[in-house]
């Protein structure tokens, strides 16, 4: 084959058609205008229907968003973390008793009312990111310091999650409906439900992380539009506008606005939590191989080589880079009041330990003395800087802070138990879901009760038999039907990502392992199932891109377009019912003890 051949070859391989059915054209023609052409008769509605489908959306995790009134599971953490962040730029200690009332905790004095004048002025050691408590923050300051305030930011950004999961398929597919189905199955999906519901972190990271897994996939649509329109001017062609050699464009492809709002997401979901550091690290790699794969495709030959030179380099000050002064720039409150943390927390016990053992407690190493409170960071005994020299001094406490809240995380929880802690191992399988709140032993309203168990709560509408109670709770669990067929869709991908060599299902994988693994490292220590959020994204991009290869590429009636029909429907009623059926346990409904049980399908559930 000559080299004008291959470049033609290189030019016009593709696919032969979208999952949507419509013919896909050559490789240049493909790269000029992805979402022109086979698509712009449709972009209205491609806008239309995922809006709508996110209004609905939220319209469902607005349903009794603050109840149950109490600070549920962690809640208790970010929630007063973020009113101390909005109040006092950053996060403070909180008093014991506000209200005078010392049988109270300082929580149920929150609830009531008492939220002006509860900190201690000393800085919390909080040991996770600032972002999702910034954005806590902001719900807080528009509503109020109460459940619904501190809930409504997780409910207003998994609804966001949304629309750009119907936006991010419908780029991948070319196809309206298969972006819509992804949509709504991430919607339906009970596991992210809940979380759009409480004042966790962990609704924050997922959606960052999508936003940036987004921006990196409309970068790769990008780039190879450029080098389509290299391929026009002749670029770098010795043998005429079939194709590319040598190194194709570079000057062109230098500035890449896509992959520098990648970073950016990248930076805030890492603000959020540092387990994004791993797909970042993942994707971009996959950043690199896309970009040689584009220049392969236009004819460049030996494009891994040349493209880690070309491409790597930009994207890695475009992506990482930009992602770590994003992350920086996240604790802005924190570095204007690092004076506070200088002085209070550099001797911490996580600077004191200097030991390697599993637990901190059981390590000899590890003995908190007087004389240990030597350990300080090195800026707590230096004089005030200004100007510059305050700002390095600023970011070197950071950077120490960093140091102890690692230790804390690596050496402080090994030894540590939890009622719903789970093996990430088993994750997928919803091995152990975490209930967030409870309230048991709820009585009819008109029940005669022994005088002993007169102060159990009542409700007029538990209709519960003699002998038996009602009960109410928050579980976080994820749609069983998603999860397990999930299971299924990312082995499927692994077979396309491999055999068939189709991209997208790439993303999948990747995006899977690089949010699930690296918590096996971690199993030693308490962690949990809703971790797995970051996961979800993922698991229903492999739904949706199976859902479309099980339906086919063609729109003519066929038997297999017939049945993947009947399987794919079949497949999102049972995730209705599904939705339906937990949605009492999801959304702190009233049932009796018997209703209950039958929703609770595994006693490691419980």
């Amino acid at each position: 084959m000559t080299a004008t051949e291959e470049q033609q070859t290189g030019r016009w391989t593709g696919l032969s058609r979208t999952a949507g059915g419509w013919p896909v054209p050559a490789a240049v023609e493909r790269a000029r205008d992805t979402l022109a052409g086979i698509r712009r008769s449709e972009r209205l509605v491609g806008w239309l229907a995922p809006i709508g489908i996110t209004l609905l959306a939220f319209a469902l995790r607005l349903y009794h968003l603050g109840t149950p009134k109490r600070f549920a599971f962690d809640e208790t953490y970010y929630a007063k973390d973020a009113w101390s962040l909005i109040n006092n730029g950053y996060a403070q200690t909180y008093l014991a008793d506000v209200d005078g009332n010392t049988k109270n905790k300082i929580d149920d004095d929150i609830l009531a009312g008492h939220v002006d004048g509860v900190w201690t002025g000393d800085p919390s050691m909080a040991v996770h990111p600032e972002v999702g408590k910034w954005l806590i923050a902001l719900g807080e300051q528009a509503f109020g310091m109460d459940p619904f305030g501190w809930r409504i930011a997780s409910a207003v950004i998994g609804a966001l999650m949304v629309l750009v999961m119907c936006r991010l398929l419908r780029r991948m597919t070319g196809s309206t409906v298969l972006g819509c189905i992804g949509g709504m199955l991430l919607m339906f999906d009970g596991l992210h439900f809940v979380l759009s519901r409480l004042a966790l972190l962990d609704i924050f990271l997922a959606f960052f992380l999508l936003c940036a897994i987004h921006c990196l996939i409309a970068d790769r649509d990008h780039f190879r539009r450029r080098l389509a329109r290299g391929a026009d001017d002749g670029v770098g062609a010795a043998t005429g506008a079939s194709g590319l050699t040598g190194w194709g464009p570079v000057r062109a492809l230098l500035f890449r606005p896509w992959l520098v709002a990648g970073g950016v997401c990248f930076g805030l979901a890492i603000g959020t939590k540092w387990v994004a550091i791993y797909p970042l690290a993942a994707f971009g790699l996959m950043v690199w191989f896309w970009s040689a794969g584009g220049r392969r495709s236009f004819g460049v030959r030996r494009p891994v080589l040349k493209s880690a030179l070309a491409d790597g380099v930009p994207a890695f000050l475009q992506l990482v880079v930009v992602a770590a002064l994003a992350y920086v720039a996240t604790w802005g409150g924190w570095l204007v009041n690092a004076d506070e943390y200088e002085e209070h927390l550099s001797s911490t016990q996580y600077r004191q330990y200097t030991g390697h053992g599993h637990c901190a407690e059981d390590d000899d190493s590890y003995v908190a003395t007087d004389l240990d409170r030597e350990r300080r960071w090195p800026t707590a005994d230096e004089s005030d800087a200004s100007g510059v020299g305050e700002a390095w001094q600023s970011l070197r406490s950071l950077w120490y802070y960093h140091q102890d809240v690692y230790t804390f995380h690596t050496h402080f929880l090994n030894c540590s138990e939890h009622t719903y802690a789970s093996k990430p191992s088993s994750w997928l399988l919803i091995n152990r879901p975490v209930g967030v709140a409870v309230t048991n032993d709820i009585q009819p309203a008109d029940r005669d009760l022994p005088k002993d168990q007169k102060d159990l709560p009542r409700d007029d509408d538990c209709d519960a038999p003699e002998g038996s109670d009602c009960i109410r709770q928050v579980l976080l669990i994820g749609t069983p039907m998603i999860w397990w067929g999930g299971c299924i869709a990312l082995l499927f991908a692994v077979v396309m990502w491999i055999g068939a060599r189709d991209w997208r299902f790439g993303v999948a994988v990747v995006g899977t392992l690089s949010t699930w693994l690296p918590w096996l490292q971690y199993d030693d220590r308490p962690i949990f199932y809703f971790y797995a959020i970051a996961i979800l994204p993922f698991i229903v991009i492999a739904l949706t891109l199976s859902i479309g290869t099980l339906i086919g590429p063609s729109r003519l009636p066929s038997t297999r377009r017939t049945i993947g029909v009947v399987v794919s429907g079949a497949f999102f009623v049972l995730v209705l019912v599904n939705y339906a059926w937990f949605w009492p346990i999801w959304t702190n409904g009233l049932l009796t003890s018997s209703e209950w049980l039958d929703r609770i399908w595994f006693a490691r559930w419980v």
